[in-house]
């Protein structure tokens, strides 16, 4: 595993040194994206795939493609590109999606899954862990698009702007698709609930 990154790096001497082969500074760039790349990776991991390797999947990618990044945009942002679109492509291949029962959740995902669903508004449950998995668990059952803008609105608090910058979306087309996956992911809630499926 690599090493958290140093903060002080030089980005314009570094990359310069990289693309002349320089092995240390393709280390130290290494350890600079990786908290950026891991956390894009833990909130967009395929199910069947281990964080380490996609996040090496997404390193091949970024120093291949060197040659393709323009300076007029912040790294850090083409970095979250590849590393969102790398995943996005783990994700759609990834045939199947999942079936989850009400047999599959803790009582604390259970409790959350009945207050998300419930017409009536009751005290909110208090576990958060139990409300990210939960949260988690029905992000699964989403498209893929759906998927991401919900996880970068919602669970990684990224703003509208930001996620258009990240997705290459305009500002109106991530309103929208956030909009209906917020509606897609209640309906598959109530659904899968009725059914007792989750």
């Amino acid at each position: 595993m690599w090493a958290m990154g140093d903060k002080g790096l030089d980005l314009v001497d570094c990359l310069a040194r990289v693309r002349e082969r320089d092995d240390s500074a393709a280390r130290a760039l290494v350890e600079h994206l990786w908290p950026l790349v891991i956390k894009i990776v833990r909130s967009h991991l395929p199910r069947r795939m281990g964080e380490e390797d996609l996040a090496q999947e997404i390193f091949l990618k970024i120093f291949s493609r060197l040659d393709q990044y323009e300076s007029r945009r912040p790294f850090e942002h083409w970095v979250s590109r590849v590393a969102v679109t790398t995943c996005l492509d783990a994700l759609r291949a990834e045939k199947r999606r999942p079936e989850w029962r009400m047999a599959d959740l803790g009582e604390q995902e259970a409790e959350w899954l009945e207050y998300m669903t419930s017409d009536e508004r009751s005290e909110m449950p208090t576990d958060e862990l139990a409300a990210r998995e939960i949260v988690l668990l029905l992000l699964q059952c989403l498209p893929v698009d759906d998927r991401l803008v919900i996880s970068l609105l919602d669970l990684e608090q990224k703003s509208v702007a930001e996620i258009a910058e990240i997705t290459g979306w305009g500002v109106s087309k991530v309103k929208v698709k956030a909009f209906r996956a917020r509606k897609k992911l209640r309906a598959h809630a109530e659904q899968l609930r009725a059914e007792g499926k989750l």
